[in-house]
């Protein structure tokens, strides 16, 4: 090595040296108090040993408003790249709290924005891992064309390529645009927050007070208002379960998920379901227990888990394909269809069909949820979005009743006219316009007045509706229902549907695109 060579090289260590100071020490110190990570830790725990590489690692900030070009941090408070997580190229953008807040400077928005490009370009997911005070004041209207930057380009790589981002502190005003946008969104419980105005604007102008935890805490969006899909105890189990969810996901729109051998039986053959439905209608059951069952190995990611809990998405295998499971939860709201599921679903659906993930659908469903406060929220729109969905995918789906499939629930959920591929029902199912006994009450109203004993004929009258109506064979007899199946044979039977799916072929009329009921 020359002299020369060696003095060169000094310098880009030095230089290496100050990028990876960040904002310094003491800032480092602060910011790690209570278990919180740094931007260059997160994505250590987040990537393969060895195998990120970091971009723009030198850039720094062109703004001279306000003194700020004396408080230049090479990096300028975010760490860009690229790497690998479970051996899939993936890129990535982690904001650096200790410098200047985290602030969105039109340079940091450059760096997020150049990884985004190579993302789509070489069609590989991207991560943005959020701590950021919000826009860099100083700077004005650059930052917020920089948020509009990034926004665009989220847009554009939505249903092309996975969009993941995980809120690890703060995310204020134009900043929660861009999670709201990405596919799943994770947050930290107790150290981050989301939310359009703060606290204070709020105390401001309705006179309400509301701490940023209750406004806009990991619990307040998992439970509440559905932005969060998943929340974590702190930043490390955030970070793996990023690397969880990543299993079940491709590269992107073109590439298929990866099957991997499972010891798991495809014939396994699952006695349990055989007594899991109960002999009383009325009676909840857990509809997580089925899916557990029947899938490969028991394991099932659920989406959303605190969110409209009266239905159930998540990714699972089976036969060692991925597949996403939508199910009502007759534990919850006997489960009902209402504003808060139907979105949810419908947004998991659309996810699935972008990214050619089988949906297996598991319908219990008594109908909609009846009430003023759904009807004038909207229940029409925000129910037809589920409609929406399910007939616009084109990958293999797969519905399963395994009791109750009423009304206009029955034909949201799935059903055959909804173009499902193969549908299937237990022996319990009960396929009809409505329940049994809100169906005497109105076809038989007169017949129960003038009888001698109305509690007695309206009982008689309903066991008739119910052996008539209330069962899987009618729609079997119509070709509704492709199969009515022992519940032990449920795995197998649809493995075989999925695998005799596998190279499904199905398109929608050419157009720019629909127009969903939002």
């Amino acid at each position: 090595m020359t002299e020369l060579m060696k003095l060169k090289i000094e310098e880009l260590e030095k230089k290496n040296d100050q990028a990876m100071a960040g904002g310094g020490a003491d800032k480092i110190a602060k910011h790690k108090q209570g278990g919180r990570l740094t931007a260059r830790e997160r994505v250590d725990v987040l990537f393969d040993p060895g195998s990120f590489v970091e971009t723009d690692r030198f850039v720094t900030h062109r703004c001279t408003n306000f003194g700020m070009e004396k408080n230049k941090v090479l990096g300028d408070g975010i760490v860009t790249g690229y790497g690998r997580i479970n051996g899939k190229l993936v890129y990535v953008s982690s904001q650096d709290f200790t410098v200047t807040g985290g602030s969105m400077s039109r340079t940091q928005a450059n760096k997020i924005c150049k990884v985004m490009d190579l993302a789509l370009k070489n069609g590989a997911p991207f991560i943005s891992i959020n701590d950021s005070g919000g826009a860099r004041i100083q700077e004005g209207i650059e930052s917020l064309g920089g948020y509009a930057d990034i926004f665009t380009r989220n847009t554009m790589s939505s249903g092309v390529i996975p969009q993941i981002t995980a809120i690890m502190g703060p995310c204020a005003g134009g900043a929660v645009y861009s999670p709201s946008i990405t596919d799943f969104v994770f947050m930290v419980e107790n150290t981050s927050y989301m939310f359009v105005t703060g606290p204070d604007v709020i105390k401001t102008v309705t006179h309400e007070d509301v701490t940023k935890e209750e406004l806009g805490g990991a619990t307040t969006h998992a439970q509440k208002s559905g932005v969060a899909h998943f929340t974590a105890k702190d930043d490390k189990h955030c970070l793996l379960l990023i690397r969880e969810l990543m299993n079940f996901l491709p590269m992107n729109n073109l590439d298929d998920t990866a099957t991997i051998s499972t010891k798991d039986r495809p014939d396994r053959i699952v006695e349990n379901l055989n007594n899991l439905i109960p002999d009383s209608p009325k009676k909840p059951y857990d509809m997580l227990q089925v899916i557990t069952e029947i899938v490969d190995e028991g394991y099932f990611l659920e989406i959303h888990k605190f969110f409209a809990q009266n239905i159930i998405v998540g990714f699972a295998r089976m036969n060692g394909r991925p597949v996403g499971v939508v199910a009502n939860q007759p534990q919850v709201l006997a489960g009902c269809l209402n504003i808060d599921a139907s979105r949810k679903a419908a947004r998991f659906i659309r996810f699935c069909d972008a990214f050619n993930i089988p949906i297996v659908s598991l319908v219990d469903v008594p109908g909609f949820l009846p009430g003023k406060e759904q009807e004038w929220n909207g229940i029409i729109t925000h129910g037809a979005k589920l409609l929406f969905a399910y007939a616009e995918a084109t990958v293999p789906k797969v519905t399963l009743i395994t009791r109750k499939a009423y009304g206009g629930a029955y034909i949201v959920m799935g059903s055959k006219l909804l173009r499902s591929d193969v549908n299937l029902a237990f022996p319990s199912a009960e396929i009809a316009v409505m329940g049994a006994e809100g169906a005497v009450n109105i076809i038989h109203r007169e017949a129960i007045a003038k009888a001698k004993d109305p509690a007695a004929e309206k009982a008689r009258l309903t066991a008739e509706y119910e052996q008539k109506f209330s069962n899987p064979y009618v729609s079997a007899e119509l070709g509704y229902t492709d199969e009515v199946i022992e519940p032990a044979l449920t795995r197998k039977r649809i493995i075989d549907a999925l695998e005799m799916l596998r190279n499904k072929r199905d398109i929608n009329p050419p157009k720019k695109h629909g127009n969903i009921p939002l």
